[in-house]
């Protein structure tokens, strides 16, 4: 990761600051029963990393005093904590708006046949990721058998409503790119999932958001080890758009890691870029304004700003995004 962050430090972006935030976003843990290639917290089977209750219990009071509207979990799979259920069920009870990053494998492992129907109860916005809609290109992503149980999972949040314009339950699907490319237009390939899904498969939800992959953590160690890495940031660099960071989340949207630390992005989580340039738990912010105060930038935020944009809510802008060039043997 060292590497990573030393090459994204010499990269300079323009400087940004914060607005009020209206959404916590909490990293539950690296625990995941996927290793996915483009992942950019490097999660799976094998991680113990999980958020304790505790920490929680200090995210609560934090939504409390601040006025927080959103809460927006992630992993891993953050349904593989053990205390997922306490923590929606307690915020759902303050009048917060719940969304979980879903990975809707998780749902046909065992012992986890309940999140359909737990997040339905709790009118949770479940935000799956589905990088594609193409078998072939998902698995080499997620692994064999991803697809399979992917559709399987969906299939299930279906069954609860999800999808569905008049339940008001909302899904939406997760992009990313396959290669060391941004992704094509948004609502174009929004129509291509909806066409394909619903006649292979009679899945339907409600949005696609395209993501472009980070060059942080799996993904920046691959494009280094493939000598992709700078032709993939001249590409970021080429296709930045200024109007589009007037909307980039971190303005309104803090990031909790799995110990309670704080930062400004979950991008910067994950590459040690601490709140205010140090290491601050969320215990310290819990009546601290933070409007005005500027947001740590490096390279990789160029990620957000390339293209039509992107950001944990899809695109920003309604430009297309400018394919890569290939390199060479690169067949994604």
């Amino acid at each position: 990761m060292r590497d990573t962050l030393d090459r994204l430090e010499q990269i300079p972006f323009p400087g940004l600051r914060r607005d009020r935030i209206q959404t916590l976003q909490m990293n539950l843990g690296y625990l995941c029963n996927l290793s996915c290639v483009h992942c950019h917290v490097a999660a799976g089977p094998n991680r113990t990393e999980l958020m304790d209750w505790e920490t929680m219990e200090t995210a609560l009071a934090f939504m409390q005093r601040q006025d927080i509207e959103t809460l927006d979990v992630t992993g891993g799979s953050p349904e593989m904590n053990p205390h997922f259920r306490t923590l929606f069920s307690r915020a759902h009870a303050m009048g917060i708006q719940l969304m979980d990053r879903c990975n809707p494998t998780i749902i046909e492992e065992q012992g986890y046949h309940w999140i359909p129907a737990f997040l339905a109860e709790h009118r949770v916005q479940v935000v799956a990721s589905l990088p594609c809609y193409q078998s072939d290109n998902v698995e080499k992503q997620r692994g064999k058998g991803s697809f399979d149980k992917s559709i399987a999972g969906l299939q299930k949040l279906n069954e609860q409503g999800y999808g569905d314009p008049d339940s008001g339950l909302e899904l939406d699907l997760v992009y990313n790119p396959v290669g060391a490319h941004l992704p094509p237009d948004q609502n174009q390939l929004e129509q291509n999932y909806k066409q394909f899904l619903w006649k292979q498969f009679g899945i339907r939800f409600n949005r696609l958001f395209a993501l472009t992959n980070m060059p942080i953590k799996r993904w920046g160690s691959l494009l280094l080890s493939t000598n992709q890495f700078d032709d993939y940031m001249d590409t970021l660099q080429g296709a930045h758009r200024s109007e589009n960071m007037a909307q980039v989340m971190c303005r309104s949207l803090i990031s909790v890691d799995w110990q309670g630390y704080v930062y400004d992005c979950d991008f910067n989580q994950m590459l040690g870029m601490g709140l205010g340039g140090k290491r601050t738990h969320l215990s310290e912010l819990l009546d601290r304004d933070l409007r005005g105060d500027p947001i740590r930038v490096s390279g990789h935020c160029y990620g957000c700003t390339a293209g039509q944009g992107s950001s944990c809510g899809g695109a920003l802008s309604e430009e297309e995004a400018a394919p890569m060039p290939r390199a060479a043997g690169q067949t994604g």
